[in-house]
C-alpha cells in the first residue's frame, strides 16, 4: 500500500523547492486514519515513515505515521 499512499500524498501536495518535503496544495486538507485534519501543512515522505509538520497555537507540531499503519487517507477540498 505504500506506493498507493505515496500517490495520494503527491496528489494532495506539491514539492517544496530544494527539499524532499511537500506542501499541501492551496485549499486541500488532509486527514490520516481519521485523526487531525491538516491544512497548510508540510509532508515529508520518508522510507520508513511519513512526517506531517503543522502549526498550532504558534507551535510547530511534527506528527509521524508508520507507512504500515496507515489505514486510510482523506483529501478534502471545495467542489
Amino acid at each position: 500500500m505504500k506506493a498507493t499512499w505515496e500517490k495520494v500524498f503527491e496528489y494532495a501536495s506539491m514539492p517544496v523547492h530544494g527539499t524532499l518535503s511537500r506542501k499541501l496544495r492551496k485549499e486541500v486538507k488532509l486527514q490520516i486514519n481519521g485523526g487531525a485534519v491538516y491544512s497548510d501543512a508540510v509532508i515529508f515522505l520518508g522510507e520508513e515513515f511519513v512526517r506531517v509538520v503543522s502549526t498550532k497555537d504558534d507551535e510547530t507540531v511534527n506528527t509521524y505515521y508508520d507507512w504500515n499503519k496507515i489505514d486510510y487517507v482523506s483529501t478534502i477540498s471545495s467542489t
